[in-house]
Order: structure tokens, then sequence, then C-alpha cells
């Protein structure tokens, strides 16, 4: 219901400005195929084969004042056969921009991104993570705040006020890529007495110094990452309030980029008992014009640590991840990455492959490769030792 009165006031809003309005967005069929049975009784429709589902993701964007007023929004929808609960909305974005001198104010729903690493985005914390799009994190709910920027020479400090809390999303019964047991999304449990509308801020300092781009922020609010406790049959998430501080560098050097992210985070609830650092560094070299070609070939090389060693609840406590980017350059933008993760504590290894090419103007095809490889029973990643896929995409954008 929310998400309909919303939409209806953005028609009504764009409706009044139509003259300006720019829309694009894409319509995308995911083709995705599991060669192995899955590991959970009744976590797929079929014991092995492919699943389809469709995804809608249109921006409608409006500026005024010469750029200083701007209003944007993107809703997004799944549908998909197998899985319900991968069958969801959202809207991903939904604000306004106020331009004012040094100053730049967002209102609304929002997506922030911070972080240089290409294997893992520890201190990417505005956004909750939709898990149910993919395993890599890269996408994420709308989260409502309010956000103040300053822009001076010695930086950009930027402010958040974050009302209200959106919870992860889980696979279903029906899904792959899932727990052993289901994660039951109806029934959180929080730190916090406000529960879900808990508010969270943030602050975070950029500057560019010389070849180095700094990053400085820290956030204290409800965790987006829960701690998922069993109760009977299903799993319950249980957010905790923390106090995380992050840092990120990147220096560009010619052809090498070297980059880090760390976070120190502080567990509220259990009194500094579960305080931990993390950390990813590591560095990318680019071939330009490789084997006297158009295409530049980029290597990367990234290392992840968690000090809480084999305790911790991700699988990059002690992990090296290494990957090759291709880009063509060519009229059709075609792009691969291909990499690995091998977790040096327990000898597993995990392969992960990426392409998409430009069909014409208006259409993308985009592969997709992810394959677990002889996972420890004690790895987080043992549960879906059996969830290898391949996945094809097709794009229509306009």
């Amino acid at each position: 219901m929310k998400l309909r009165i919303t939409a209806f006031s953005c028609f009504l809003f764009f409706s009044a400005v139509g003259q300006a309005i720019e829309i694009s967005g894409n319509i995308a069929s995911e083709l995705r195929y599991f060669p192995e049975e899955p590991v959970f009784f009744g976590a797929s429709r079929f014991d092995r084969g492919s699943s389809l589902s469709l995804s809608f993701a249109p921006e409608i964007y409006h500026e005024w004042n010469e750029g200083e007023r701007s209003i944007i929004f993107s809703p997004f929808l799944r549908w998909d056969e197998s899985d319900s609960e991968r069958t969801h909305r959202d809207i991903r974005e939904l604000n306004m921009l106020l331009v004012q001198g040094d100053w730049e104010w967002r209102l609304g729903l929002g997506r922030v991104f911070w972080g240089v690493t290409e294997s893992q985005h520890l201190v990417d914390v505005i956004n909750q993570t939709d898990s149910v799009e993919n395993i890599d994190g890269e996408d994420k709910l709308g989260q409502p705040m309010i956000q103040a920027s300053w822009s001076q020479n010695w930086g950009v400090l930027d402010l958040f006020i974050l009302p209200g809390f959106r919870e992860r999303t889980y696979a279903g019964e029906r899904g792959r890529l899932r727990a052993p047991l289901v994660v039951d999304t109806d029934n959180p449990v929080y730190e916090s007495k406000s529960k879900d509308r808990h508010v969270d801020y943030a602050v975070r300092w950029s500057h560019t110094l010389g070849v180095w781009d700094v990053g400085l922020s820290n956030f204290y609010g409800t965790s987006r990452t829960p701690e998922l406790r069993q109760r009977g049959y299903k799993l319950i998430p249980h957010y905790n309030l923390i106090n995380q501080t992050g840092l990120d560098l990147q220096a560009t050097l010619d052809e090498w980029i070297l980059k880090l992210e760390s976070i120190y985070r502080i567990d509220q609830q259990n009194n500094g008992n579960k305080n931990y650092a993390a950390l990813v560094g590591g560095f990318e070299y680019t071939f330009v014009g490789a084997f006297e070609t158009d295409a530049d070939v980029g290597w990367l090389v990234e290392y992840h640590y968690d000090d809480r060693s084999l305790d911790a609840t991700t699988p990059f406590q002690n992990d090296l991840f290494t990957a090759v980017r291709v880009a063509l350059n060519d009229a059709e933008s075609s792009e691969l990455l291909a990499g690995a993760f091998v977790d040096l504590d327990y000898g597993g290894y995990s392969l992960r492959l990426e392409a998409n090419r430009r069909l014409g103007d208006r259409w993308k095809l985009s592969l997709e490769y992810q394959g677990f490889n002889n996972i420890d029973p004690d790895d987080v990643l043992y549960t879906q030792r059996q969830d290898d896929y391949l996945q094809a995409e097709l794009s229509w954008f306009f």
C-alpha cells in the first residue's frame, strides 16, 4: 500500500512538471541454471535446472533552477518463478536535491556508495543489501535519509540522518543460495526499543591529497548485517546497534591503483565482547593497449582479513582474491571480469565470472558464473556448496 501511494504521489508531481521529465531505465529477462541438486529439501521447484525471472527498473528525473533543484524516482520490481521471496519490489531512490552555495541537501529515499575495493565493500554501511538479487552485495535497498554535503578546499563533509530501517532480504524455502533453515523475515528482533524506527546517524569526510583519495567515516545505528539465531525450524534475524569507524584509501599511480578499506566495529549490545577490526586491500595493474590492441587488461589482487578469525560470520576472514579484468574498448563496450576467492584457512575456493556486451543501441547481454569448490564443513559457504550457477540476462534500455 505504501509503495502504491508513493508511486501515485510521484505521478501527480511529475505530471505537474511534465514538459521537463527525463525517463530512462531497463526491462530485463534473467535465466539461472543450476547444474546440481539443492542441498536442502524444497530449495527449488526443480531438483536441478533453470529458473526464470523478470525485472523492471525505470528512472524518472526532473531538474530546474539550472540544475540547483532536481528530483529522481527509481522504483524496482522483480518477478521470480521459483522463489516467492525473490519476487519483490522496492523504491531504490525517491529524493530531492537542493543546491545552496557550498551546500547540497538531499531528502527522501536514496542510495549512497562508499568504498574503493573490488571484491568487498567493508565501509559501505548506509544502505541495506538486497541479497535476493545477487550474492555479490552490490544491489542495495533504498534508505530513508536526510543528507547534507558541505564542499570546501579541505574536502567534502557528508552528514546523514537516517530515520527508518530496511530489513535484509533472504531467499525463501524454494530459493537457492540459502541457509539450511529459512530466515523468518516476518519476526525480526531489534536491540533498539524503537525497532525499525530507530534513527541512525553517519558522517564522512573525503578529500583528494595528491595521488590519494581518502575517506574517513563513522556510523552509529542499527547494523545492516543481522545475526541469524535458530528458533525451532527457522532462523531469526537479530539486528544489533553498532558504532562503526571506516577508512578507505585509493592511490592512482599511472597503471597502478592501490586500494584499502578498513573498519573497526563496536557492538553496543555485547559491551565490547564482539568488537572487531577487518580490512581488505590490494592493487590493480592495467596493461593499456595490451598485446598491441585497443583492449585494456587489468590484474587485481586483494587480501581480506577479519580479526575474529574462524569465528567470523563472513567468508572473508583470511582470504585472497585475484582476478583479470578485460575491456575491449570496442563499439559494443565488451567487458569481462574473471576472478577467484581462495580461503587461506580452509583451502576452499569460489570462482566468479562476469561478462557483458551491448547488442545494438538498446540491448545488452550479461553473463555470470558462480562456482563453489572444495568447501570445508566449517566454512560459512558450506551451505552453498552445490549452488553453482550460470546466469544469462538480456536487458532492453529505454
